[in-house]
């Protein structure tokens, strides 16, 4: 007898698990020898309770729905172990549904774990919900298709536990900020589609846009900023030129003013590039104004020119200095000039120190040009200049337009200031008016260039910069360049910086704000410069900037084919990235 067939399959069970053999489970009523597994009915198998082998601590699960971190990266969430084809359509379903699969269904963040039926071989996600399915259908027929799909449609939207795409770079400036040769420099220097420096093969995000303020110069491509650095003045030739010419300055100042003379109480008013600090290339040219207080004069608007004018004196007192000029009660700008140009002529020769000439007279010129030779060649220029406190000509009231640009009490606060009269003589054919002396402002010139930004704080330490000293520097480089290269034919030496500065001005009153003029956007600005320049060279107009009636480039000043020879030539230096900056 066998006995109780309950009591033989504990005690063999229990033998299993204490060690008396790797006995499946199902195995033990065999080994008991007893009847068959299936023999048995539920009463025997239900009523007492086997205690299973210790199996080994199952990996962590991870919260439904949150992956686990390693390290600073999040990975997607576990899924128990299944079939090849269960766990493809499986992760097919939790995901996204690929574009064009229909019945698809769309993932949601928040979906919760599969239980464990839906583990099974056999079992499904589908729905909305995740709801298990009734299995007769096979997954890799979706798993499949969505392969396909995203093979034909592109890449599929991340999935919630996917990275986060990277941050868009700065937006693109507008179109409207790009020239024609900027459009062509970006595009020389941009990768193309497809190429080694472009994404790998296979569909992936877009690359962010790139931040075009600071971008790199094409191969080939002139560099504005190198040119810049080439004319920049070194601090120990400005030292030794500044005191030199200080020296002498000083020196004829002392003279001017220890004796009795015409010009006595004569005082210094600093001009020109190098004290507008746009002086390029070398500190070897200086100008300087001898300025001499008239009160009470009166002037006459000369008839062929309103920059040009007669002095005549409200009150002529007897035994006023300048007496000996008076031309019918006309002050004599020729005379003038005359008596000045002797007594420094006489005075340098008393210098000990410094190793200084006069040189020639230019006809028509008002300066008075000194070449000190040692201990390097610096040219001055000395100009006499009749300051006046009177109110501005009439023919400057529709002059200095930078109310847009600077504002209106910059503008009447500028108008306050003395003007002043220079000897340069009208000219009339091919001779000089000698009594004629012209309208200067080179001091408000001076003025609008240290403070030429909208803001107060443009190119100061704690202010945004801006290019438009640059842009007047390589202008004036520009013309020096090609007068160099050409010499003086064709009539090159009728034109100077001042036609340089006065188009520059304009542009900066079509251009007002400080935004219209990054320094990330030098080159963009220089050409809108040149280019404005080539249009008052091609419609024979210059205005000048104080004196709207004045035309700079008329053909009484320069003739036509001076301007057409300077116009093509600067057109092949824009077209051609300007090779004449790297020449001389």
């Amino acid at each position: 007898m066998q006995g109780n067939p309950a009591d033989t399959l504990a005690r063999a069970h229990a033998r299993a698990s204490c060690g008396g053999g790797d006995v499946p489970p199902r195995d033990l009523p065999a080994r008991a020898g007893l009847p068959g597994w299936r023999s048995l009915s539920s009463r025997h198998i239900f009523k007492f309770h086997f205690p299973p082998r210790m199996p080994a601590p199952p990996p962590a699960r991870p919260v439904p729905g949150v992956g686990l971190l390693q390290g600073n990266k999040r990975t997607p969430a576990m899924a128990p172990p299944r079939g090849k084809a269960t766990r493809r359509a499986s992760e097919t379903a939790s995901g996204v549904s690929a574009p064009g699969v229909k019945g698809g269904a769309s993932a949601e963040p928040s979906e919760p774990a599969a239980v464990p039926e839906a583990a099974r071989p056999g079992a499904r996600r589908c729905g909305p919900a995740g709801a298990s399915g009734s299995g007769r259908k096979k997954p890799q027929v979706r798993a499949r298709a969505a392969r396909a799909e995203d093979q034909a449609e592109g890449p599929a939207a991340p999935t919630a536990d996917a990275e986060p795409p990277a941050a868009p770079g700065h937006p693109l400036p507008r179109a409207t900020a790009r020239s024609r040769a900027t459009a062509r420099s970006v595009r020389a220097g941009r990768p193309q589609s497809g190429s080694p420096e472009g994404p790998g093969p296979g569909p992936g995000p877009r690359a962010p846009a790139p931040h075009l303020g600071r971008r790199e110069e094409a191969p080939g491509a002139w560099k504005p900023r190198a040119v810049l650095e080439k004319l920049r003045l070194k601090r120990q030739e400005i030292s030794v030129a500044a005191e030199v010419v200080n020296r002498l300055v000083d020196h004829l100042l002392r003279r001017l003013n220890s004796r009795e003379s015409e010009f006595k109480g004569v005082d210094l008013l600093r001009s020109g590039s190098y004290y507008e600090r746009v002086k390029i290339s070398a500190p070897n040219e200086f100008d300087v104004m001898f300025k001499l207080e008239v009160p009470r004069i009166q002037l006459e608007e000369y008839c062929k020119s309103s920059a040009h004018c007669f002095v005549k004196f409200k009150r002529n007192p007897k035994g006023s200095p300048l007496d000996q000029f008076l031309e019918g009660g006309i002050l004599s700008a020729s005379k003038m000039l005359s008596r000045f140009r002797k007594i420094i002529n006489e005075e340098i020769k008393n210098i000990k120190d410094t190793d200084v000439i006069m040189q020639r007279k230019k006809r028509g010129s008002p300066a008075v040009t000194l070449l000190i030779r040692k201990p390097r060649e610096i040219s001055v220029d000395v100009i006499l200049a009749l300051e006046s406190r009177s109110s501005w000509p009439a023919s400057t009231q529709k002059g200095l337009p930078i109310n847009t640009w600077l504002g209106g009490k910059v503008k009447s606060d500028l108008k306050r200031q003395p003007f002043y009269l220079v000897p340069k003589l009208a000219k009339e054919g091919s001779r000089f008016q000698e009594e004629t002396w012209r309208l200067s402002f080179s001091h408000i010139e001076k003025a609008i260039l240290k403070n030429h930004g909208q803001s107060k704080t443009c190119c100061e330490i704690e202010g945004a910069k801006c290019c438009r000293k640059e842009c007047l520097k390589l202008m004036k480089y520009l013309l020096e360049q090609l007068k160099k290269k050409f010499g003086d034919q064709r009539g090159l030496d009728k034109f100077c910086s001042y036609h340089v500065k006065t188009a520059f001005f304009h542009v900066c009153t079509q251009n007002p704000h400080d935004s219209q003029w990054h320094y990330e956007d030098l080159e963009l600005c220089f050409d809108n410069c040149v280019t404005y320049f080539l249009q008052c060279l091609k419609t024979e107009r210059l205005e000048n900037y104080f004196i709207p009636d004045v035309n700079l480039f008329s053909r009484d000043e320069i003739n036509k084919l001076s301007k057409e020879f300077l116009s093509k030539q600067i057109e092949y230096q824009q077209n051609n990235g300007f090779p004449v900056f790297d020449e001389f």
